[in-house]
């Protein structure tokens, strides 16, 4: 567990070692959120790294009767 310190601005440092376990890069998204009393930090991926990552996904279903 890494500990951070707020800055009088409310700004947070994310360490180096869960910059790069995360592959987190200057200028990126994130969204930010509170959780049970917590603070989460969300990288948002970019809409080009999400090509292709439902391949192979199963869209069959099958339809109720009454539907068209």
């Amino acid at each position: 567990m890494e500990t951070v310190t707020i800055s009088p601005k409310y700004q947070v440092v994310i360490p180096l070692s869960i910059r790069e376990a995360m592959g987190i890069r200057s200028g990126e998204k994130a969204h930010v959120i509170h959780y049970r009393n917590r603070i989460e930090i969300i990288p948002v991926p970019k809409v080009r790294d999400l090509r292709g990552f439902i391949r192979g996904i199963d869209t069959k279903f099958v339809r109720a009767g009454d539907r068209v």
